[in-house]
């Protein structure tokens, strides 16, 4: 067993020691003191140990971590808000101790009492759920963009012909990720610059590709408009900028597993047979792999990709061993989703109407959908001005 494989397992003996035996029992102290040895053992030669969990896997750093491949512990992590641990290699026993005590206090749901609370803070060992950006601490305010300029409605019209570019854009890096599995991340963040541009104009959001449909493939055209859905939401239930720019990309990469997904299921003309279904429903987990394997700053990103099929009341795919919540990205891409998923022309169904599919979202709340975000996005979508944007190719 590598490294960080022995240091997590440890993590989770003395998670589970110390249901057995209370605080200074010889029992949880070799234990301990077992875990600790590990942990040394990995931070000898560098400066911290970076940890992400999500589903029922471990990423360390920028790799998966095979040998925790469906690790009972890391779905009860994130259940109890630990998606994340991050210690410096100048890490006590003490230090280690203080962290484990409240982890162990967040799973069995009892909070820490607020002296605990700042000794823990001190210490060099951090953890929570995953960020919404990576990076040090202050970095979501760093990257924050000046609000994009409110644009007349010639000019959005004249921008929405012009974002079939953006289209072709995202058609390439689904080439690129399946062809070399890496996330051209220049291009994306350009794609979402554009569409965030594009959604802002003084009356209020513009859909811009609504009209695309017939352009490129379904899942280019849709992963650019479910980008554009969550930038409206995310601004419409008060996100910083930095938050609404992370949720336009995790809205574009949502589906980017069905790369993994063969081309005759992906683009099949009607309904998919139960086993065809099985093998679109591992483009989830399949899209989380890629984006954790080769981009350590894309753990929102991995996260909505893992989760945006799950369901509120834990129905969908995947399934959860231990029941748990959905992150909120996951939550507001979920239902912006599902808007443009309806709403789309398939060769199986007509595209639903604007209202059919409101009333859809908003009878699905509760059970599906969170209910504060499906009633939003609702009002949001009735209060919007739509411009109708003739397809690419017409214009003047």
């Amino acid at each position: 067993m590598n490294a960080p494989a022995a240091v997590m397992v440890s993590l989770g003996q003395c998670l589970s020691t110390m249901s057995l035996y209370s605080s200074g029992h010889p029992a949880r102290e070799r234990v301990l003191d077992s875990s600790f040895a590990k942990l040394a053992d990995l931070l000898n030669d560098i400066q911290y140990a970076d940890f992400s969990i999500i589903g029922d896997g471990v990423v360390f750093h920028d790799r998966v971590v095979e040998e925790l491949r469906n690790w009972d512990w890391a779905p009860r992590l994130s259940a109890a808000g630990i998606g994340r641990i991050e210690i410096d290699a100048d890490v006590t026993r003490e230090d280690w101790s203080l962290a484990l005590d409240e982890m162990y206090a967040r799973l069995d749901g009892k909070p820490m009492d607020s002296s605990a609370q700042r000794q823990t803070v001190a210490t060099s060992v951090r953890f929570g759920p995953l960020r919404v950006l990576a990076g040090a601490e202050g970095a979501e305010q760093a990257v924050e963009e000046k609000p994009a300029p409110a644009i007349e409605y010639e000019a959005a019209a004249r921008l929405a012909l012009s974002l079939a570019e953006e289209v072709v854009t995202v058609n390439w890096i689904h080439e690129e990720v399946l062809s070399t599995e890496r996330i051209p991340m220049a291009e994306v963040e350009a794609v979402v610059g554009s569409l965030a541009i594009a959604m802002h104009r003084d009356k209020g959001l513009l859909l811009p590709l609504v009209m695309l449909k017939e352009f490129d493939q379904y899942t280019t055209t849709h992963a650019c408009n479910v980008a554009v859905l969550a930038m409206g939401l995310a601004e419409a239930v008060g996100c910083s900028r930095a938050e609404v720019r992370a949720f336009g990309v995790a809205g574009l990469l949502h589906d980017i597993g069905k790369v993994r997904v063969p081309r005759d299921i992906l683009n099949k003309p009607g309904r998919l047979t139960p086993e065809e279904m099985s093998v679109m429903a591992t483009h989830p987990a399949e899209g989380a792999r890629i984006l954790l394997e080769k981009h350590k700053q894309m753990q929102m990103a991995a996260v909505v990709a893992y989760e945006h099929h799950v369901h509120l009341d834990g129905a969908g795919y995947p399934r959860f061993q231990w029941n748990r919540g959905c992150h909120f990205a996951s939550r507001l891409v979920h239902v912006c989703d599902i808007y443009d998923a309806l709403s789309t022309n398939r060769p199986y169904r007509k595209p639903w109407t604007t209202e059919q599919v409101l009333n859809y979202i908003e009878e699905r709340a509760r059970s599906e959908l969170d209910p504060s975000l499906a009633h939003t996005f609702a009002s949001m979508v009735r209060g919007a001005t739509i411009a109708p944007m003739p397809p690419p190719g017409l214009a003047g």
